[in-house]
């Protein structure tokens, strides 16, 4: 992130291939770095940039110039001069918060001379007048007509004073309020006539009403001397998915006689603000807030949604954006009720009271503040728009398409503007009509992986692709992957690590006899094993293996076919039935039976299950997310229910993830996305096995939803040899609580009541969130997880009692499958 004090320190060139568009480069800048330390670096030759925000201004000097740097620009930028121009016209603001927004604005009457086309004519909504004027001069009757009726309008209710003041982006930051009192008619008809002829085209004369000081609840009776008013500055920011989310609120407080500006009184929490003037219940304080919110962040949708209707060249390039929004609000005390009225929009004014603020808890006094820097979801929409930039147009190889669950793979992939190129096993599958070149390659029988990584290196040569990186979020492929990886000589995770990681008895074996250092070493979280092959090894198994024990599939996946085993015969049992049933490929596609179907045995330990997904590298931690699983339904282990974020103690937290980053670390895994299931013990975590890839199921939707990070992008970027820039603490914006369906359990609910068509309909309106996984309804004995569903909530205790809700209605809880039950450890 680069700092440009001089828009000399910048310059356009022509973006080849796209016309009208320009690259912007940096020859000069102040860099930061950890530690406080700052640099100013000569970049030669200058370095493209991949984001860009300006202050804008539209006067000469500094801010027009960067409002021409700004404009159609190849990469994202987070404001334009177009844009600021509308958020300005608080009269096409007023409009459309009112309209679009439901949001409270001052009463207001306007005349306009020429308006832009954007505004809507006559009486748009309660309390909002607009009058075109056929000219500048010769208005007196119709002006002293509507201000008359205005000022006897309910719509000002008990008001008793109105300003007069200009509207237009000329007037930002220097318009003059003229306030008068309401029944001063002649006086308010001379200030407008006075103004109207200072107007140029899309410009306007404003009359509107100015709130006096609510009379707060807890105030102890009228005190000495003109009340107190409280301004209210809110900033909300665009983030994953356009969605708007409220950052932070700050307040200036001052005598309620005189206008209350930004730059006129100290900032201050909400909190403060509100008891000073009187207001220290918290209830009503929350509630304050919570209106607030839900104003700002229906303020920054009705913006986002006006952005979406206009053409490249209205917003100031193709890919010019508002991705905040700083909201004035006056508090008012309607009917009873403490209510936020939006006075304006402004693109920096709220960010910079709310920089002053946390100013007040810089070193050496942090407190609690210095932990919610109101830039942080600003710079997460930058650094992700950054990397969507960096990643257009990449060339990627994909090594085996998976089923159902991952297509939102091809989805991304559009939305992203990557190039896929896909190598598969099935020559029919969907995805080979969804990708830019589609290699058929049987690639079943992976015990022949290096020989099939050489062919596959030939075949990419003599198609001539200009791959940028390789990678596969498929079980049976990830040693294929890295193999190829290594022929083709593009970033990954070495193909021995791959192969540790992907044999399950290979990987504890290996992490026992990993002592450090450094220490906590691995061995600490690694489970005694034994492989299985014949009989004879599962014999001497139950002799080195404390049971009860957990037999399953060395290469397995989905766990299929994992269980319980409490003493020697139901070890021999076990596996006896696997090695009849599960003999290869065709027995049940995609577990990875293409390994062959050895099993192991491992010591059964108890405690809660959890998953950690992990983003590395160059071997350093760059994100974790740590999620909750419920019991399972013994003696299987296929997953019931999960929780998200952690309901662990962050001490508890902190282990797993250390737990599974040392894992990955002692395979070697040090490059990728990877998910690594453990249990929490009382000696603490212990491994149950490393999949070196994306988190399945739906690990990826629900990071997504609520984290804003997407573990997608960031494997690719991985395996483009790009480090993702992700939040080193991510904090999650809500919580997930979900359940398995299982056609051996739901086949009749499944068929009816929850059928795929009602389902999709719920998380259409936003009631549950759907994951589909499976294709078809087949019941089998080694059975998947056919769909997940989940119910959001502010915390985890309200989405346990929605989703509990919502399985009792659909018919997914019962007897045979206690939803309550398996929801029951997150409680």
């Amino acid at each position: 992130m680069l700092l440009c004090l001089s828009p000399a320190w910048l310059m356009k060139v022509p973006a080849p291939g796209q016309p009208g568009e320009a690259a912007l480069l940096v020859s000069k800048a102040v860099s930061f770095h950890p530690g406080g330390l700052t640099f100013l670096d000569d970049f030669v030759p200058p370095r493209r940039a991949t984001y860009f925000l300006a202050g804008l201004g539209p006067g000469p000097g500094r801010g027009r110039e960067a409002a021409e740097l700004a404009r159609d620009l190849t990469c994202p930028t987070g404001a334009s001069a177009e844009l600021a121009r509308l958020l300005e016209d608080r009269l096409l603001t007023r409009q459309l918060l009112a309209q679009q927004g439901g949001v409270a604005v001052p009463a207001t009457l306007a005349f306009t001379y020429k308006p832009p086309g954007l505004l809507l004519g006559g009486d748009a909504s309660l309390g909002l007048r607009l009058v075109e004027l056929s000219g500048k001069e010769g208005q007196e009757m119709l002006v002293k007509e509507e201000v008359e009726a205005f000022l006897r309008s309910e719509a000002l209710g008990d008001i008793l004073q109105v300003a007069v003041k200009l509207s237009g982006w000329r007037w930002r930051g220097r318009q003059a309020w003229r306030l008068h009192p309401r029944a001063e008619l002649g006086a308010v008809v001379d200030t407008v006539l006075a103004l109207l002829e200072k107007l140029e085209e899309e410009e306007s004369v404003l009359v509107e009403a100015v709130y006096p000081p609510a009379q707060l609840p807890c105030s102890d009776g009228p005190s000495p001397g003109p009340g107190l008013a409280v301004r209210i500055c809110a900033v909300v920011c665009r983030i994953q998915g356009d969605r708007p989310l409220l950052s932070k609120v700050v307040c200036g407080v001052g005598r309620g006689d005189r206008p209350l500006r930004h730059h006129n009184s100290l900032p201050r929490t909400l909190e403060v603000a509100l008891a000073q003037c009187g207001l220290g219940e918290e209830a009503q304080v929350a509630a304050v807030r919570q209106r607030v919110k839900a104003a700002a962040e229906a303020a920054l949708a009705a913006v986002l949604a006006l952005e979406a209707g206009l053409s490249a060249e209205q917003r100031g390039g193709r890919r010019a954006h508002t991705d905040f929004l700083g909201v004035d609000f006056a508090l008012t005390a309607a009917g009873g009720v403490l209510t936020p009225v939006a006075l304006e929009l402004n693109g920096g004014l709220c960010l910079e009271a709310c920089g002053a603020l946390e100013g007040l808890w810089a070193a050496p006094r942090l407190g609690p503040a210095a932990d919610e820097a109101v830039a942080a979801p600003l710079v997460e929409t930058m650094l992700r728009r950054s990397a969507r930039c960096l990643m257009e147009g990449k060339q990627l190889l994909v090594v085996g398409a998976g089923g159902v669950s991952k297509k939102f793979v091809w989805e991304a992939a559009r939305d992203y503007g990557l190039q896929l190129h896909l190598v598969e096993s099935d020559p029919n599958h969907f995805a080979s009509q969804l990708v830019q070149t589609f290699i058929h390659f049987d690639m079943t029988e992976h015990r022949r992986d290096e020989e099939n990584a050489r062919l596959l290196a030939e075949l990419v040569r003599a198609r001539g692709l200009k791959l940028d990186g390789c990678f596969s979020y498929w079980d049976d492929c990830l040693v294929l992957t890295a193999l190829l990886c290594q022929e083709l000589g593009l970033p990954c995770s070495s193909p021995a690590a791959m192969r540790l990681a992907k044999q399950k008895s290979l990987t504890q074996l290996h992490l026992l006899r990993h002592h450090g250092p450094p220490w906590p070493a691995p061995s600490l979280h690694a489970v005694p094993c034994c492989p299985l092959e014949s009989e004879a090894d599962v014999e001497r198994a139950v002799h080195q293996v404390p049971l009860p024990g957990v037999m399953k599939l060395e290469f397995g996946a989905g766990a299929v076919g994992v269980r319980l085993v409490e003493d020697a015969p139901q070890c021999h049992e076990h596996f006896s039935r696997i090695t009849r049933d599960l003999q290869g490929e065709a027995d049940h596609p995609g577990i990875g039976l293409g390994w062959g179907n050895a099993m192991l045995l491992m010591e059964f330990v108890e405690g809660t299950e959890h998953d950690v997904d992990l983003v590395l590298f160059g071997g350093r931690l760059l994100a974790a997310f740590v999620s909750d699983n419920g019991p399972t339904r013994l003696p299987g282990f296929t997953e019931t229910a999960a929780c998200m974020p952690t309901g662990l103690a962050p001490e508890q937290e902190a282990q797993m993830v250390q737990a599974a980053f040392r894992c990955c670390l002692g395979c070697g895994l040090l490059d990728g996305v990877f998910n690594v299931e453990l249990k929490l013990t009382g000696a603490g975590p212990r491994l149950i096995e490393i999949n070196p890839r994306m988190g399945g199921f739906y690990l990826r939707d629900w990071i997504l939803e609520l984290y804003g990070v997407d573990l997608l992008l960031a494997a690719v970027m991985v395996a483009c040899g790009l480090r993702p820039a992700l939040p080193t603490r991510p904090r999650a914006r809500g919580h997930l609580v979900g359940v398995m369906c299982l056609v051996s359990q739901h086949l009749q609910a499944l068929s009816s009541t929850a059928s795929r068509e009602t389902l999709q309909a719920l998380h259409d309106r936003g009631l549950l969130r759907l994951n589909l996984l499976e294709e078809a309804l087949v019941p089998g004995e080694y059975e998947e997880p056919y769909c997940s569903v989940a119910c959001a909530g502010p915390s985890p205790i309200e989405a346990r009692l929605r989703l509990l809700g919502l399985c009792q209605g659909l018919g997914i809880d019962g007897p045979s499958y206690p939803v309550a039950h398996f929801l029951s450890h997150f409680k």
